[in-house]
């Protein structure tokens, strides 16, 4: 068999000189206006204290850093508020986290947890060279507003211990909450309550309830019916109960001392590029290789045809749905660009359970366009097994579970988020203090192009302008539109005036969409 040379799956041809994104549009005259002055219509920001996960803490390009979270939509949002806002800034523009002076690696893969932020190379996202210098340990001081924790699920926020620096290395406790924890017990609620806001935003409480899951490329549990979530995984989805009773405490809390605020529902997050950037389909292959390929899968798509064949026979299976799974696992390569990789699908049929006699013939089949490929397997797919020429992965060697997302786990993820969803949307609409801000349909609007100021944004990866280099979270120009979002939500519900006012909006040329490997 030829040698398989893995080619670049979706920024080969890619050529971006700048460090920022040149997405705008022809220049417009500028027309000046009349000033408005800004209403706030009694709202009080004297004490604005935000919530939520890594959009909130202005996580952007795979890490937190300094500039990032300055750029954060609260921080944004407090500068129109005319809020005194303190955030947990890390001690630099690289990123990453050290626990006791150390990097913090995976016990599986062996890779950096929480590693400097990614930069565009001018081919592809990258991580900075440099030394992390945050410490975990090193607790941040002084009275905090910005209460966004990366990684937190739902019930995180009112878990008691999750920032104890203590619990980090045995994956018991956050590290960004660990840093700004005021105590070992403390719970994320619990702080934020205790500066006594006057006003508050509860964003993206929710995402990481599934976003783990599909990260994972699927390879946790659906908790669905599991009500305690001391028992999840940290890849599994949470219970839209657990969800439901959670989020229901957490705004009842916030709005007890009569402040009003903002909540956000949770997008479609497989409409994000870590998970729409990858092909399904990236693989050239000449005609010999195929031809070899396809002998490497010959007894398999006959031992699948025989099977299927003896389980009709037997009254085990009908005709059409034998055809039809036979259909889709047969293995068949072709000389050219665009053939499918092969991956393991749990859903097929497992042939063992039904006939032991063909317990030996695995779940293959190949991808197609309904399958998301996670952004991480763009590296790895082409890639050979101890530089065996032959072991080529997504070829003669199946991806594994955890680099596909199939079409039932993207429906497990839908349903849990519509679920989410739901239950905010049911709390807003039945809170006089609680505006609602739509950022689902916000995504599903940017995926096909969104205009903000005299940019056109969408979600592609690098270009798109809207999500960062890690193909999940925003860049700060994606945040200063967040942050517009949200005052707009605040104009409907609250009688104020922040998409009128002169200067009530934030500007979109202020933020830039990539950060230059030199700014450390």
């Amino acid at each position: 068999m030829k040698n398989y040379k893995y080619i670049g799956l979706f920024l080969a041809t890619l050529a971006i000189a700048s460090c920022d994104v040149n997405n705008g549009l022809d220049d417009i005259p500028e027309v000046v206006l009349p000033e408005v002055e800004l209403n706030k219509n009694g709202l009080d920001f004297s004490k604005y204290v935000s919530v939520g996960a890594s959009f909130t803490a202005g996580f952007t390009d795979n890490a937190l850093f300094f500039i990032a979270q300055q750029n954060s939509f609260p921080n944004i949002l407090a500068s129109k508020f005319g809020s005194e806002f303190n955030q947990p800034m890390m001690n630099d523009n690289i990123g990453g986290l050290l626990l006791n002076g150390q990097p913090m690696l995976d016990p599986i893969t062996g890779q950096n947890r929480f590693a400097p932020r990614l930069y565009f190379n001018g081919s592809g996202p990258v991580t900075l060279s440099a030394e992390s210098t945050t410490e975990i340990t090193t607790k941040v001081t002084g009275g905090l507003h910005n209460f966004g924790v990366p990684g937190a699920k739902s019930f995180h926020f009112v878990a008691p211990g999750y920032g104890n620096p203590a619990g980090v290395p045995l994956g018991l406790a956050n590290p960004y909450f660990a840093r700004m924890s005021t105590s070992a017990n403390a719970t994320v609620l619990g702080d934020a309550m205790a500066q006594v806001p006057t006003f508050f935003t509860l964003s993206e409480v929710g995402g990481n309830d599934v976003l783990g899951y599909a990260l994972s490329g699927g390879s946790g549990v659906n908790q669905t019916g599991n009500l305690n979530p001391a028992t999840y995984g940290s890849n599994d989805i949470t219970d839209p109960n657990v969800f439901a009773s959670v989020f229901n405490n957490m705004v009842t809390t916030l709005t007890s001392g009569g402040a009003k605020g903002v909540v956000a529902t949770v997008p479609y997050i497989t409409n994000l590029a870590h998970f729409t950037t990858v092909p399904h389909n990236p693989v050239p292959l000449d005609a010999a290789t195929a031809a070899a390929v396809n002998g490497a899968y010959a007894a398999y798509n006959a031992g699948i045809q025989q099977a299927f064949g003896v389980l009709v026979q037997l009254g085990a299976m009908s005709q059409a749905a034998a055809t039809a799974e036979i259909a889709k696992r047969r293995i068949n390569f072709t000389a050219g660009a665009g053939n499918a990789v092969v991956i393991v699908d749990e859903n097929l049929t497992n042939l063992g359970a039904i006939n032991p006699a063909f317990a030996a013939l695995p779940q293959y089949r190949q991808a197609t366009s309904a399958d998301l490929l996670v952004l991480p397997s763009s590296s790895f797919i082409g890639t050979t097994v101890g530089g065996n020429p032959q072991l080529i992965n997504g070829v003669t060697v199946p991806l594994a579970d955890r680099w596909v997302i199939t079409p039932q786990e993207q429906a497990a993820i839908k349903t849990a988020t519509d679920a989410y969803n739901t239950t905010i949307t049911a709390i807003a609409n039945s809170n006089p203090n609680v505006a609602l801000v739509d950022f689902k349909a916000v995504l599903e609007e940017a995926s096909a192009g969104i205009r903000f100021d005299n940019f056109n944004m969408n979600t592609r990866l690098v270009t798109g302008g809207l999500i960062s280099l890690d193909g999940v979270h925003l860049t700060a120009r994606g945040y200063a539109l967040m942050a517009n979002k949200i005052l707009a939500a605040m104009d409907a519900k609250f009688g104020t005036n922040f998409t009128t006012a002169t200067n009530g909006l934030a500007k979109a040329k202020d933020y830039p969409t990539n950060y230059s490997p030199a700014l450390r």
